[in-house]
């Protein structure tokens, strides 16, 4: 597990992120750029009787990408902010699965950060990808 896992801004964006609470995602910071959230899924993430709303997979790609993107800047006193998200939704999850995702820095500029995203299930399945471009600000414009 990285140092990051306690550096003030990530701490900060743990205490502060009141989304990430009501769903249940939980993150662990492997290394710069290196995210691993997992999710285990509930009723309360199904959009039909057995199979999770697309909204949640996307969440928890965006979630994925962003930490890892905070995790390359917040040694720099930045934080960052999601540009764009594409996702391609490969198999669907269930009541009851354990989502794991993690993210992979592909480029970082001066201000532009590059990720990818997947999400795997407890059975290893591949159930969604995603790439990501973020912009990475000052924390305080962010209010940290």
């Amino acid at each position: 597990m990285s140092e990051l896992n306690n550096h003030s801004l990530i701490i900060s964006y743990i205490n502060q992120n009141n989304f990430g609470k009501l769903i249940g995602m939980n993150f662990t910071v492997i290394a710069p750029g290196i995210v691993e959230y997992s999710l285990r899924i509930n009723k309360t993430h199904l959009a039909t009787p057995i199979s999770v709303h697309g909204g949640l997979i996307a969440a928890l790609l965006d979630a994925t990408v962003g930490v890892g993107a905070l995790s390359c800047v917040c040694e720099d006193g930045k934080v960052v902010s999601t540009i764009e998200l594409s996702i391609s939704y490969l198999e669907p999850a269930y009541d009851n699965d354990l989502l794991v995702a993690t993210s992979e820095l592909i480029k970082k500029g001066k201000r532009l950060i590059f990720m990818e995203a997947k999400i795997l299930n407890q059975n290893g399945l591949l159930l969604a990808k995603a790439t990501s471009i973020l912009n990475s600000y000052p924390k305080e414009k962010a209010g940290y």
